[in-house]
């Protein structure tokens, strides 16, 4: 059952991507102008590309981009969002079958698969903060918040012992270290 919904998920994350390599291909041929803007077919081409493509086109204008390329930016988008998504899918089939193996070897065996899924997840959440930080995405992004949320409990202390070292931020790496030795403390302790 899993493995047919990790099948439907990569089919269906494939043809939202066949279907931004297609839109992306129809904007650039009228903008671009291989066809007329003004033609019937040309018109017909845009009322099906614009509605998807002029977020885009916004992000790229305000950061200095050529609007013509919206559409390959939504190709790069859909592929990078594809690939986070059948990875999330994959992880959490993975998760689930991992904890339905434990259950048959006691609750100790839980235990220590809870607290190994809490640790991929804290270390998901502190990888995604400081790449967000690199991207200049902070604390206040939608999507940002449950990232800090999950992580300020151990980088923020960690950032007022440890010194300053210019631009460079070496908490995250720090409270790394310290998931890393708290989860194998736990583990050990409860086997």
């Amino acid at each position: 059952m899993a493995d047919q919904l990790l099948v439907v998920i990569r089919y269906v994350v494939f043809g939202v991507f066949l279907l931004a390599v297609v839109l992306a291909v129809l904007s650039w041929l009228v903008r671009a102008r291989r066809i007329s803007p003004f033609s019937a077919v040309g018109r017909a081409m845009r009322q099906m590309t614009d509605p998807l493509l002029h977020p885009v086109e916004r992000l790229v204008v305000r950061r200095g981009g050529n609007p013509v390329a919206a559409g390959w930016w939504l190709v790069i988008l859909v592929a990078v969002i594809g690939v986070l998504v059948v990875s999330l899918a994959q992880w959490l089939v993975d998760a689930y079958q991992e904890i339905l193996s434990a259950t048959q070897l006691g609750p100790r065996a839980v235990v220590a698969v809870i607290v190994n899924v809490v640790y991929y997840i804290l270390i998901a959440a502190l990888f995604i903060r400081v790449i967000g930080s690199w991207l200049g995405v902070f604390r206040y992004t939608f999507w940002m918040r449950p990232m800090y949320w999950l992580t300020d409990w151990i980088v923020e202390p960690i950032r007022r012992i440890l010194p300053s070292m210019g631009q460079f931020d070496f908490s995250p790496f720090v409270a790394w270290i310290l998931l890393l030795a708290l989860r194998a403390f736990v583990i050990q302790v409860v086997l």
